[in-house]
């Protein structure tokens, strides 16, 4: 789930074309890489006011004074959100690390 301003472009782009693709990168090294690729159909909801799950996902990278200040100045600029959900129909999954390649890349690193 993403949430944005209900008059992003993105926003208007899903209303006319609501599918979409996905890759989510994550890990901190080459040997910890991992990556989730989604393809799926996306759906839009106004939302009055901040959608909690917008704040609780700031709440994971600000803390204290910081998190109350982003806070402070996301209900003030936002009366209304756009949340977009993302129901997949398609998903894979890479673990780098562990050797699960795309065949392309297990073809380039056998030849190499």
């Amino acid at each position: 789930m993403v949430c944005t301003a209900v008059t992003s472009p993105k926003v208007r782009a899903l209303a006319e074309r609501p599918e979409v693709a996905l890759t989510i990168d994550v890990g901190d090294t080459p040997a910890d890489a991992r990556s989730l690729l989604l393809r799926g159909t996306a759906t839009l909801e106004t939302v009055d006011g901040i959608p909690p799950e917008y704040l609780a996902a700031s709440a994971k990278v600000l803390t204290g004074h910081e998190l109350a200040e982003f806070e402070r100045n996301v209900r003030g600029m936002y009366d209304r959100m756009a949340r977009i959900s993302v129901v997949p129909a398609w998903a894979r999954y890479f673990d780098f690390g562990a050797g699960r390649l795309p065949g392309f890349l297990r073809d380039l690193a056998t030849r190499s």
